[in-house]
């Protein structure tokens, strides 16, 4: 008999028929009040869990004793509760290298459109008010050769130096949990403290996981370290930064600019004090919004279900306790 996966993500035609053709299929297309019914429906029967943005929690777990795997369309894993699911020897497991490249491209997109204040001058040009040569009220600041500090050094972080360091001849500073000897050598980095960083960087970009340790790790101290000529950028959580502080860093013009593809609460409130802002770009979590890669990434995450539920060691294991389980 086949085993039972619920899937909570759309997937493409060629997806869906490697599923159906391993599997019994429950398609769960919106995750509104009557698709989480159709989910708690299917819960207690299902072997397999497929998808992205839903908190699954033990008491949305408890619904399901038979199962075996989540797979789950992302790099993060902050909508998780492994600590559970370890505890049960359910494997956990997610796609954390086909994203890499292209959000490292989406924080470098918000690095130039904050500094250069695309945004803003299209909007200017767009709502017919480029009526004269633009002089230094609407001037931005270069990029090339100026200081990327980047909290966070993992993959992601190491495809935004690559980018600053030999595309722009940035210098590169960052800070992790210790010094990485090989970022070093390629890029020509120095680690840094994270004072020490936010005192010299220039661009200060946030590419780091939400963890117990990292949320809230940007807040008000943080900004006033920070000088008025600063530029962040956010692509990595929006619970890792104190949105109050960094509202009010931007209204005093504590640090000149942000860039930001994600927030506390997504969607972003439509009040939200940021979009009153003109020096703040802010996108729609879109760092792996291209079609190439989101496909990879749902393929990935096929892989590692149909792999799990086989009885294999999935590729993209999160909780290898489980596993040992």
């Amino acid at each position: 008999m086949k085993k039972h996966v619920v899937l909570y993500k759309k997937l493409s035609a060629p997806l869906m028929a490697r599923l159906h053709e391993a599997a019994q299929v429950t398609l769960i297309e919106n995750l509104g009040p009557t698709g989480l019914a159709q989910l708690r429906d299917a819960l207690p029967s299902a072997h397999g869990l497929l998808g992205a943005s839903l908190r699954l929690d033990a008491n949305l777990l408890d619904l399901a004793p038979q199962l075996e795997a989540v797979a789950s369309v992302s790099v993060g894993v902050d909508n998780y509760d492994i600590d559970y699911l370890t505890q049960r020897g359910i494997l956990l497991s997610n796609t954390p290298d086909v994203l890499t490249e292209t959000t490292a491209d989406t924080g470098f997109a918000l690095i130039l459109a904050t500094a250069r204040r695309v945004v803003e001058l299209a909007n200017m040009v767009r709502a017919g008010n480029w009526n004269q040569n633009i002089g230094p009220l609407h001037f931005g600041s270069d990029v090339h050769g100026k200081t990327l500090g980047i909290i966070g050094m993992g993959r992601i972080g190491e495809a935004l130096a690559q980018r600053g360091h030999f595309g722009f001849g940035m210098p590169v500073i960052y800070h992790s949990h210790s010094p990485k000897p090989a970022v070093d050598q390629r890029f020509d980095a120095q680690y840094r403290s994270l004072p020490d960083l936010l005192q010299q960087a220039d661009f200060v970009c946030l590419t780091l996981p939400l963890t117990a340790e990292t949320q809230g790790l940007i807040g008000a101290k943080e900004f006033a370290l920070m000088g008025p000529e600063t530029i962040f950028i956010n692509i990595s959580r929006g619970k890792v930064v104190d949105e109050a502080a960094l509202v009010e860093a931007l209204q005093q013009r504590t640090i000149r600019a942000a860039g930001l593809d994600v927030f506390e609460r997504e969607p972003l409130n439509h009040d939200s004090p940021l979009l009153r802002l003109s020096n703040v770009v802010a996108t729609p979590h879109i760092g792996s919004a291209t079609h190439e890669t989101r496909e990879a990434m749902a393929k990935c995450a096929v892989d590692n279900l149909l792999a799990a539920l086989a009885g294999e060691r999935p590729k993209n294991l999160v909780n290898t306790s489980a596993w040992k389980r």
